[in-house]
């Protein structure tokens, strides 16, 4: 990771909402007890009560965590805020303390490599007698490498017990990550007992592992998918253990299914094929056997159907498996593109072609057909140089779904098959244009007409059709921005237009898209030469608005 910052200001209002970061500009001045490390950026805030703040830096930006009663929510708090400004405040040192808290490590890391062997063991001892929960996961570490199973069992079991974490039945947010520290030491342990030659025990242990999370799991607010990543580690290990240990296929098969078709098997994601090489042919059949059974007790059961699919793709059976998707074809046309994908993949292009072009046509109108379907079969048009084709199925979509996105699809296709003249996209905005009657149920969101006009710059008729009806207050609002350089006076009828509904709401939000509008409608004034009758305007409006003192605040900042 580079020594800079991997977040602005605005990512960080981004993160928090525009409440919690104007709160948070009034904490700056009680952030104390910063720590810039390599990663990681700890401090306390004093609010209400002193809070610990950690961010930590991604590639994608960062994220926060805040003991305070709204970040245990989850939240990027106000404390967040404080300390994230606090730390761009100080940006240009940034790098020299990340360089600082290096070289703090690899000092550290040099120190503990020169100690002897009493010295690290007197070190260790003093923090085990401090530090509860390092010395139950020594504890656990000590008991995985002795010879008494029953207690490497029970101390693992003991890890994921939630009960010392949940203070009303229930482990909360602010909770989750001290227990999924302490449930990923039996991720470690597990995989310590396979290391050392006892494959065997760790199968057995790891299967009760993953049965006593998924009891819990759904009493965990799992928010950041913590004890997820932790429930994949418990089922990683037991597949490690079982390449290992060879277990009997047979009762392993028999685990298998019974986990993915019981009501524990949502915490991890377990996938049968993936134990092919443990199951054998012997195994394998079995699980098929149990699955079949079933399947034919449920015929609709997710569960068993996907666990079937599962093993006909591990056996190779694709006729098989075609016939079983066949038989309960979604309306949506996503099971056609499943059974053509699968035939695909077997170089039988042809009959996955076929089932595609199935799908578009029994596809139930107001359920499909899917997107997806739709690019495959022109994806495999287009390599077969049908662009034609392409351009008709195109058409086609765009009856059934008038969208932005279907207009655009139908107009590419036809640029590509050298077809897109005024005919055509006459013809294409037309059909946006019976999409919707005029003035009705527009909204905020628009008619896709407007979109399409807008998408291709086409004002002028993006503005008859606004003024026809066919525009939301989203659209008006960005037809006006297009046209306000040419056309101020129109654009300015739109701004005050959306301005009079806000004037009678409240919040923070409401203040700052009224004061947006206030600055384009300035704008507008002083390309008409009309700076006299804004200053007018706005004198009466902050008399009618004087009781909200942070909208007033939010004018004078921007000089309105």
């Amino acid at each position: 990771m580079s020594n800079a910052l991997d977040f602005s200001e605005d990512k960080l209002r981004r993160l928090a909402g525009s409440r919690s970061f104007e709160r948070g500009l009034g904490y700056l001045s009680s952030v104390s007890a910063l720590e810039i490390g390599e990663r990681t950026i700890t401090a306390t805030v004093d609010g209400t009560d002193a809070y610990e703040v950690e961010l930590t830096e991604h590639a994608n930006g960062v994220t926060g965590r805040c003991d305070c009663p709204y970040g245990q929510e989850g939240n990027f708090c106000k404390h967040c805020v404080a300390v994230g400004l606090t730390v761009l405040r100080q940006a240009e040192s940034v790098p020299l303390q990340r360089t600082a808290a290096a070289s703090r490590g690899r000092q550290l890391t040099t120190w503990l490599e020169s100690r002897s062997r009493d010295e690290l063991l007197a070190l260790v001892q003093e923090h085990i007698a401090g530090d509860r929960d390092l010395r139950r996961r020594l504890e656990l570490r000590a008991a995985a490498a002795g010879d008494d199973p029953s207690a490497v069992r029970e101390r693992i079991l003991g890890l994921l017990d939630t009960r010392p974490f949940a203070r009303h039945g229930y482990v909360e947010y602010a909770d989750v990550r001290s227990y999924g520290l302490q449930a990923a030491e039996a991720v470690s342990a597990l995989r310590t007992l396979t290391e050392t030659g006892r494959a065997a025990e760790a199968v057995e242990v790891a299967r009760d592992s993953i049965e006593a999370l998924a009891r819990t799991y759904g009493e965990i607010d799992d928010f950041d998918g913590g004890i997820g990543d932790v429930a994949n580690g418990l089922a990683t290990v037991h597949l490690e253990a079982c390449l290992t240990a060879c277990p009997d296929p047979e009762l392993t098969a028999d685990w298998l299914v019974d986990h993915l078709l019981g009501d524990l098997s949502d915490a991890t994601d377990i996938l049968l094929p993936d134990y092919a090489g443990v199951l054998g042919a012997t195994g394998l059949a079995r699980a098929h056997e149990r699955a079949a059974a079933a399947l034919r007790d449920n015929p609709k059961g997710w569960a068993e159907r996907y666990l079937m699919e599962q093993l006909m793709r591990a056996e190779g059976s694709v006729d098989a498996l075609v016939t079983l998707l066949a038989a309960d074809l979604a309306p949506s046309g996503a099971t056609h593109l499943q059974i053509a994908q699968e035939l695909e993949r077997t170089g039988r292009q042809a009959e996955a072609l076929h089932w595609a072009e199935r799908g578009l046509h029994e596809a139930e109108p107001d359920r499909g057909p899917e997107t997806r379907l739709v690019d495959f079969v022109c994806e495999r048009y287009t390599r077969a140089g049908r662009a034609a084709d392409v351009v008709a199925v195109r058409r086609d979509i765009l009856l059934r779904r008038r969208s932005l996105a279907t207009y655009q699809d139908l107009r590419t296709a036809a640029r590509a098959a050298d077809c897109w003249n005024e005919t055509e996209r006459a013809q294409a905005l037309d059909t946006l244009r019976t999409a919707v009657r005029p003035r009705v149920n527009l909204g905020l969101s628009g008619s896709a007409l407007l979109d399409a006009l807008l998408d291709e710059g086409d004002h002028e008729a993006a503005w008859e059709a606004a003024v026809a009806g066919y525009a939301g207050d989203r659209q008006w609002l960005t037809l006006a921005d297009r046209i306000r350089d040419r056309r101020p006076a129109d654009a300015l009828t739109v701004y005050l237009r959306l301005i009079v509904p806000l004037l009678t709401r409240t919040g923070n939000a409401t203040y700052e898209h009224l004061t947006e509008l206030l600055l384009r409608t300035r704008t507008c004034h002083r390309a008409l030469g009309t700076e006299d009758a804004f200053i007018s305007y706005m004198a009466t409006l902050r008399t009618a608005q004087k009781r909200k003192r942070n909208l007033l605040a939010l004018l004078d900042r921007h000089g309105l």
